[in-house]
């Protein structure tokens, strides 16, 4: 995405924040907000940060894992560097995924070929949402409280975002272990959008040759799959349990973790599936209705706040700064290239010829 995109993304993040705050708190006493925010131990909050790190650390540790079966040397650090900025493009344009050719493209420049950045980053999203799945499965299963609080319009999105991450997490399945059912099915698709007039924009046989070299990486080494969906599922597990500690900043400790870490798997679920920058505002709506119960209706505007300062707001800062380093490093790095006795020749040689 270019830099007219992310301006637009990041114009249409700050609407939404600024429509969220609007519809969560024009009926708020400011003094109470602040009162209860000033309780908040900030130790906890640094460890919700840790956790974030750790967070966007899995990513990292997954790409360098998959890289270096692909034959690709990368630091930990550069894989660092790709999540943050998967963290930060991701969060300011209205899919989830707008992060991944963002993450491509830098891998690109460090010399990963495109191909092979593509199949990273298909089979982290791939490990994720078995991850996401599988997380909020067993909370449902495991914790029938959560059953009986999510219902209203809490629980229709919740089946929204069930019914739309488990039919794409099928597909990718599907076209991982079984193209030949794969194959059949996006035939349909594609004959389907040729009659609505969307013919050429569909490239099914391109699609199904990325998932191609996922399944072909995958036999090569058959304990990739199940070593990144663990590093998924502790992923997640870093990231829902940022409510707890949040809970714990506030000076309550009467429940237990695995009820917060349920309670976010389902949410997430809930708001994922919606085409906005971070899910900003059913997230914070999402978080004040299914939280209500375990911070109470007196803490759970500030916990939400905090929450989600630490979760994606202050962690959309850090990741931007990240990023802008970055470009700023590399900036720095063309200039010192140009400015060498080699690239002045061929400044001059180029300079000639024309």
């Amino acid at each position: 995405m270019g830099r007219k995109g992310r301006r637009w993304g990041m114009l249409l993040l700050v609407l939404m924040m600024a429509l969220t705050a609007w519809a969560l708190f024009h009926d708020q006493s400011p003094a109470e907000i602040l009162a209860a925010l000033r309780e908040v131990k900030g130790g906890y909050i640094l460890a919700a940060l840790g956790l974030m790190t750790a967070f966007v650390g899995a990513e990292a540790l997954e790409t360098r894992v998959i890289l270096s079966r692909l034959g690709h040397r990368v630091s930990y650090l550069r894989c660092m560097s790709y999540a943050f900025t998967g963290f930060y493009v991701s969060s300011v344009t209205p899919s989830a995924a707008g992060g991944q050719p963002a993450q491509v493209y830098e891998m690109s420049r460090d010399g990963v070929p495109p191909s092979h950045g593509t199949l990273d980053m298909l089979l982290i999203s791939v490990s994720y949402q078995v991850a996401t799945l599988v997380y909020a499965g067993l909370s449902w299963l495991f914790l029938p409280l959560l059953r009986e609080r999510m219902g209203g319009p809490l629980g229709l999105l919740l089946l929204y975002g069930g019914v739309v991450l488990g039919v794409l997490t099928l597909g990718m399945l599907c076209c991982l272990f079984w193209p030949a059912v794969a194959r059949r099915v996006l035939g349909w698709v594609e004959k389907l959008l040729t009659r609505l007039g969307f013919g050429g924009k569909f490239q099914a046989e391109a699609l199904l040759e990325e998932y191609a070299a996922g399944a072909r990486c995958l036999r090569s080494a058959p304990l990739l799959f199940p070593a990144l969906l663990l590093i998924s599922l502790v992923q997640l597990s870093a990231l829902y349990a940022v409510p707890y500690l949040v809970y714990l900043a506030f000076g309550c400790g009467e429940l237990g973790l695995p009820i917060f870490l349920g309670t976010q798997a389902l949410l997430t679920v809930a708001v994922s599936a919606l085409p906005l920058p971070g899910a900003v505002g059913p997230a914070e709506g999402g978080f004040v209705t299914a939280f209500s119960p375990l911070f109470g209706a007196a803490l759970v505007m500030p916990a939400m706040l905090v929450s989600r300062v630490v979760s994606f707001y202050g962690f959309v800062i850090i990741s931007g700064l990240v990023f802008l380093g970055r470009c700023l490093f590399r900036r720095w790095q063309n200039v010192k290239k140009e400015d060498s006795p080699k690239g002045k020749w061929n400044k001059d040689l180029l300079h000639f010829t024309r």
